[in-house]
C-alpha cells in the first residue's frame, strides 16, 4: 500500500501535527509541512497530498477565520475528518533570563494573554504562521527572545522550557479538521458541516432555519455568522449538526435551508471524533 502524503501546518512540532499523528494513528503516512493555511488548502485541491490538517477552532479563542473562509471558497476540498486536541503551551527560549520579545502564532498569544500580562508586562508580541515556526525563530535568533510552543518544539529546536501550561484555561483544546477531495463514508457515527446566507426578504428566516433541525430533533453542536464580504447585514452562517448528510432527517433539513438561501455548501459530512 502507498505511503499517504498529508499536508499540514508546520513545521514540524506543531499542535496541527500532533492532530495529524492522532488522526492517523496506525496507518502509514508521511506529513508534508506547509507554512499556510491557503497553501496547505492549493496543496490538497491539486492532489499534491491525499489530505490535510488545519485548525479550524479554539475554545478559548473562537474560529480560525481563514480556514472557515477557504472551505467556503473552495470547491475542491471538502471536510473529511475531525480532531479535538488538548492545548497546552509552555514558554520557550534558548535560556531563562528576561526577555524583550515574545513570539508565537496569533491564537496562543491570545490563548496565554492574563500570563503574558502578568509575567511579561511589556514585553513585545510577534506573531508567527505557526507555534513551531516561533521555535524555530528563537533558537536560530541570538537575540533575549521567548517562544510559546510545545514541548516537542523545544526539543527539536534545542530550547528549555521556561515555564509549563501558561495558557489562560486548563480546559484550553483546539479542533481541527481534516480536508480532502473525496466526501468522507457513512459511518452512522457522523457529523455534517454546512455554510449557507440567506435570503433578505422575510422576517424570522434564521429562525425558520434553526427550526428545520428542531422539528427533526437533529443536535446542532456549533451556530456562527461571518461577514459574506458584501455590505453590511449579509453574513454566511456556518452550522454544525449530528448526522450525516445522507440521513433522511438531515437530508430533509438541509432541502428546506436550500430553499431559504441565497449560497448553500455542504463543507462535508464526517465521523465525530469520539
Amino acid at each position: 500500500m502507498a505511503v499517504l502524503r498529508i499536508g499540514f501546518l508546520g513545521p514540524s512540532g506543531t499542535f496541527t501535527a500532533q492532530a495529524m499523528a492522532r488522526f492517523y494513528s496506525g496507518r502509514d503516512y508521511e506529513g508534508v509541512p506547509y507554512a499556510e493555511i491557503p497553501e496547505l488548502f492549493g496543496a490538497v485541491a491539486a492532489g499534491e497530498v491525499a489530505a490535510g490538517v488545519v485548525p479550524v477552532e479554539n475554545s478559548l479563542e473562537g474560529s480560525v477565520n481563514v480556514t472557515l473562509d477557504l472551505l467556503v471558497r473552495d470547491p475542491a476540498v471538502v471536510i473529511v475528518g475531525e480532531v479535538i486536541l488538548p492545548v497546552v503551551h509552555h514558554l520557550l527560549a534558548r535560556r531563562p533570563g528576561r526577555f524583550t520579545r515574545v513570539l508565537s502564532h496569533p491564537h496562543a498569544l491570545a490563548q496565554c494573554r492574563a500570563f503574558l500580562e502578568r509575567e511579561l508586562p511589556g514585553v513585545v508580541r510577534e506573531a508567527t504562521t505557526s507555534t513551531a515556526e516561533a521555535a524555530r525563530l528563537v533558537a536560530s535568533a541570538d537575540e533575549p527572545w521567548a517562544a510559546i510552543g510545545t514541548e516537542e518544539a523545544a526539543e527539536r529546536y534545542g530550547l528549555v522550557v521556561v515555564a509549563r501550561a501558561i495558557q489562560d484555561s486548563a480546559e484550553n483544546e483546539t479542533r481541527f479538521v481534516v480536508i480532502g477531495r473525496e466526501p468522507a463514508s457513512r459511518t452512522g457515527k457522523d457529523k455534517t458541516s454546512i455554510a449557507f446566507s440567506l435570503r433578505h426578504d422575510r422576517p424570522g428566516v434564521l429562525y425558520a432555519a434553526l427550526g428545520e433541525f428542531a422539528r427533526r430533533g437533529i443536535n446542532l453542536t456549533k451556530i456562527e455568522s461571518r461577514p459574506a464580504r458584501r455590505s453590511i447585514g449579509h453574513y454566511i452562517f456556518f452550522i454544525d449538526c449530528e448526522g450525516h448528510k445522507e440521513d433522511a432527517p438531515v437530508a430533509a433539513a438541509l432541502a428546506a435551508i436550500i430553499e431559504m438561501s441565497t449560497f448553500f455548501k455542504v463543507l462535508g459530512s464526517y465521523p465525530r471524533w469520539e
